[in-house]
C-alpha cells in the first residue's frame, strides 16, 4: 500500500478546505494510506488579527526565523511514498508555522529523499515563498515534484483591500461594497483533479520522479507580478532585519518601528507600484524574451 502524509497549517480554514479537496480521491482509494500531520504554533495565532499583531509576525516570517511547536503527532521515522506540504503565503515567505516545522528534525527525517508536492493557497503572490521552500527542501534532501497554487478570485486591485479586511474582521466578505476575498469556492472543489491525478500515479509501480500535474493547470505564473515580487522581497527582508533588530516581538521599539513600516508600505503602494507597472508596459518589447523564460522557470515542475 502506497503511503501519503498531507502537512498542513491553516488559519483561516480555506487552505484546509483545499487540502481535503485534493485528498478527496485518495482517501477513496483502497491502496492509498493518507497520514494528516497538522502543525500547530505553541502559542497559537489569533484570528481575526489585531492590526500591529498582524504585523508584528513580519521579521521573523520574512527572515524565516523558526518558533516552537506542539509536539508533531506523526511518526517520523515511518517512510512515505509522497509527501504534500500545504501552506499560506504571508509577507512573501512561508507561513511562519510552516518555516517552522521544516526547522525541526522531524521534517529533515521525513523528507530526506521523498517526494514532494507543494499545495499553495494565497492572495495571489506566491513566487518568493515558493523560491524558499523551494530552498529549503533542498536542503533537506526532498525532491520537489509538483506544485499546486490556488489564488484569490478578486483579482490583484481589489484583493489589496478585501484579504486585509478578512484577516482584521474575520469575515471573507465584511461589507456589501467589498468583494468576497479568497479563493473561489469552485476552484477548490475543482481541485479534486489533482488527487485524481495523484492516485493514479500511485497506482503505477515505481518512485515517484517526475511531475503528474502536468497540462492539468496547476499553477498560474501572473507576469505583471515578477518584478513586484522580485522587489517586495528584497524591501521585505531589508526592513525585517531592522524590525527585528528593534526589540522583541511586543517591545515599544519594535511597535513604533512597525507603525513607521505601515506609513511606508502604504506610500509604496499608492506611488510606486502604479509607477512600476508603467515602466513595466513601456518595457514590455525589450523584456518580453526575458519574462517568457521567467514564466517558464517559476510554473515548473508541473507547468501552466
Amino acid at each position: 500500500m502506497r503511503q501519503v502524509l498531507v502537512i498542513h497549517f491553516s488559519q483561516t480554514g480555506q487552505l484546509q478546505r483545499l487540502v481535503q479537496s485534493v485528498c478527496a480521491p485518495l482517501l477513496q482509494r483502497g491502496d492509498v494510506q493518507v497520514d494528516f500531520l497538522a502543525v500547530r504554533p505553541a502559542q497559537p495565532y489569533p484570528f481575526p488579527w489585531p492590526f500591529l499583531t498582524f504585523f508584528s509576525v513580519f521579521p521573523e516570517t520574512v527572515l524565516m526565523h523558526p518558533e516552537p511547536l506542539e509536539p508533531l503527532a506523526v511518526d517520523a521515522e515511518k517512510r512515505y511514498d509522497l509527501v504534500i506540504l500545504a501552506y499560506q503565503v504571508w509577507f512573501l515567505s512561508p507561513s511562519r508555522p510552516i518555516t517552522s516545522f521544516l526547522a525541526t528534525p522531524e521534517a529533515a527525517r521525513l523528507l530526506q529523499g521523498t517526494p514532494v508536492v507543494t499545495l499553495i493557497g494565497c492572495r495571489n503572490m506566491w513566487l518568493m515563498a515558493q523560491e524558499k521552500v523551494k530552498a529549503r527542501l533542498a536542503a533537506l534532501g526532498a525532491r520537489l515534484v509538483d506544485n499546486v497554487v490556488l489564488t484569490d478570485a478578486c483579482g490583484t486591485a481589489a484583493s489589496f483591500l478585501a484579504t486585509p479586511l478578512w484577516m482584521f474582521t474575520g469575515r471573507q466578505k465584511p461589507y456589501a461594497w467589498v468583494p468576497r476575498a479568497g479563493i473561489d469556492e469552485v476552484e477548490i472543489v475543482a481541485a479534486q483533479r489533482f488527487g485524481e491525478a495523484i492516485g493514479e500515479r500511485l497506482a503505477r509501480p515505481g518512485a515517484i520522479d517526475a511531475p503528474m500535474l502536468r497540462g492539468l493547470g496547476a499553477v498560474r505564473v501572473d507576469e505583471k507580478l515578477i518584478a513586484s515580487e522580485k522587489v517586495g522581497a528584497r524591501s521585505f527582508k531589508a526592513w525585517g532585519t531592522l524590525l527585528a533588530a528593534l526589540g522583541p516581538q511586543h517591545s515599544k521599539r519594535r511597535r513604533v518601528g512597525l507603525i513607521v513600516y505601515i506609513v511606508f508600505l502604504l506610500g509604496l503602494i499608492v506611488s510606486v507600484v502604479p509607477v512600476t507597472a508603467l515602466l513595466k508596459k513601456l518595457l514590455a518589447p525589450l523584456t518580453r524574451a526575458r519574462i517568457r523564460r521567467e514564466k517558464a522557470y517559476f510554473a515548473e515542475p508541473s507547468g501552466e
